[in-house]
């Protein structure tokens, strides 16, 4: 694992800011694990640390309410008209809304914004060429009405509702273009550059990014969002879990994030902290690279799997209150996800399913975060597969090396967490039970799982506007998924974080993106 050293420059941007016992009164201070981060590109950024990061640094077309994710509201559009045949979507923008630069917002930044997400065909693009597009084409999709109004059209088969939904997504924030492309080299849009810097329009802009150490954001007054209530925040990358804790305790921070179970119990009734958890669309689930042998691609062993997850032992004794158990792939809350769970843990049963299949002395490395809940869940399932004569090698790593082996198909098995990207049953659909073979970063071409029919299935779910018909066509594929596919979906979490109690104002919704700083006040 490589070990990473802070620079100087990293060390000093903590330091002043954490000088003193209590935190500035105008810097909201926040210390959790970065590691996950590679990229603060909306095109790129695809991690809970950046997801987080773009709802504050970037606004989009639309944006969900966080109290009820199933209300869209107009954020830099003001209105919306769907053509005749619903396959496009005309907007009205909002006349006032400028970036942080200065530079007002135009049909030509949006129209930038979308098409570059799809011309970079980076991971988070398979959101958007959902609707049909390609580098080749997308640019015929998105057209310049006048000065206050841009036109979205698409050639797949799916509602405007739906298409509304995709562009609520993260990756779907709107850029400055003339920002963006004064930083562009080689053509890449300012990929690189934008990186480790922003060019949007909400409450708050990058001020100095350093990957994986730390990253401060100063306020942009003139967001069309409203000038937030703080002048900087400050996320600091503090890998251990203890040591968050022990920051917030003392004061030295506002927020520690991505604690444990044990954490938050030693931090009840402690003066002047407060915890919370709160429910996330986050799934917990092992995936199997079925690519990488025989053994991982044999479905008795994915059966198998489903009886060695020790569900209500991690959930209930291992991780008190962080988790509850989940075996469907739509989260808990969303419109058609099944609550089933008919799978318990049953050493004995995976045995003869093994036997059955004449699987003898299995074995395989399990990949994961060093972070908690990961490496904790993952030594837990080494255990209760151990007992089904399933012998599992726990690798962990950094967030992004797991991340990246993953995506290239240089694991054998990975323990994982899935976050909706859009208040919609398709965002997770569109993940694990879709591979259209184009490329796309799905979880099942992750896991080179090749599923036509399913693909097919995701696909007309998108394009039915009955809406019950729609949930029953969603539930179907839950079914079926549960039952025969390459994941052992197991749980589902709450985010668990601590907070000083003089903080006001913090907002945490649903979905991974949903965490929002400019109304937090001290």
């Amino acid at each position: 694992m490589k070990k990473i050293i802070p620079s100087l420059l990293a060390l000093s941007l903590v330091a002043a800011f954490s000088s003193q016992a209590a935190t500035p009164k105008d810097t909201l201070v926040i210390a959790q694990s970065t590691d996950d981060a590679d990229s603060f590109d909306p095109a790129q950024g695809f991690e809970l640390t950046t997801v987080q990061a773009f709802t504050n640094i970037y606004q989009r077309l639309v944006q969900s309410d966080p109290s009820n994710p199933t209300d869209l509201k107009p954020t830099l559009a003001t209105s919306w008209q769907p053509g005749s045949d619903n396959r496009s979507l005309t907007f009205e923008l909002r006349k006032d809304a400028k970036f942080a630069s200065g530079n007002p917002l135009r049909p030509e930044d949006v129209i930038f914004s979308l098409g570059r997400v799809v011309k970079l065909n980076l991971d988070p693009s398979f959101i958007l060429t959902q609707l049909g597009w390609n580098k080749d084409n997308v640019d015929t999709f998105l057209k310049k009405v006048d000065d206050n109004h841009v036109q979205i059209s698409w050639s797949a088969n799916v509602s405007p509702a739906y298409v509304l939904s995709l562009l609520s997504a993260p990756v779907s924030s709107i850029i400055d273009e003339k920002t963006a492309q004064a930083n562009a080299k080689s053509g890449d849009f300012g990929h690189a550059w934008l990186g480790t810097h922003s060019a949007g329009s909400g409450p708050y802009q990058i001020r100095k990014v350093v990957l994986h150490e730390a990253v401060l954001l100063s306020a942009n007054p003139s967001s069309p969002a409203g000038a937030p209530k703080l002048k900087n925040i400050l996320i600091k990358n503090v890998p251990e879990p203890a040591a968050r804790r022990l920051l917030l305790e003392q004061g030295d921070v506002d927020i520690a994030r991505n604690l444990g179970a044990d954490q938050i119990a030693s931090l009840k009734g402690k003066a002047g902290v407060k915890t919370e958890a709160i429910p996330m669309a986050s799934l917990y689930y092992i995936q199997f690279n079925v690519g990488k042998n025989p053994v991982l691609k044999n479905p008795a062993l994915w059966e198998a799997a489903r009886y060695l997850f020790d569900y209500k032992g991690i959930a209930d004794d291992l991780l008190k209150g962080q988790f509850e158990v989940h075996q469907t792939f739509l989260p808990k809350g969303f419109p058609g996800a099944l609550n089933d769970t008919p799978y318990s843990y049953d050493p004995e049963k995976a045995k003869a399913i093994l036997k059955k299949a004449g699987l003898t002395n299995v074995s395989f490395t399990l990949s994961t975060s060093n972070q908690p809940p990961y490496l904790d869940i993952a030594q837990a399932l080494q255990g209760s597969f151990a007992k089904g004569g399933v012998k599992v090698e726990v690798q962990p790593g950094l967030s992004s090396e797991v991340s990246t082996r993953v995506k290239a198909h240089q694991y054998e098995a990975t323990l994982n967490a899935w976050g909706a990207d859009y208040f919609d049953p398709n965002t997770n659909a569109a993940s694990f039970a879709y591979n259209p073979e184009d490329g796309s970063k799905t979880i099942a071409y992750r896991s080179d799982w090749h599923i036509p029919a399913l693909s097919k299935q995701t696909l007309a779910a998108t394009a039915e506007a009955d809406s019950n018909k729609r949930v029953e066509l969603y539930q179907a594929m839950q079914r079926e998924v549960l039952k025969n596919s390459p994941y052992v979906i197991g749980l589902q979490a709450r985010n668990l974080i601590a907070l000083r109690d003089n903080l006001k104002g913090y907002v945490q919704g649903i979905n991974p993106d949903m965490v929002y700083y400019a109304q937090v006040e001290k």
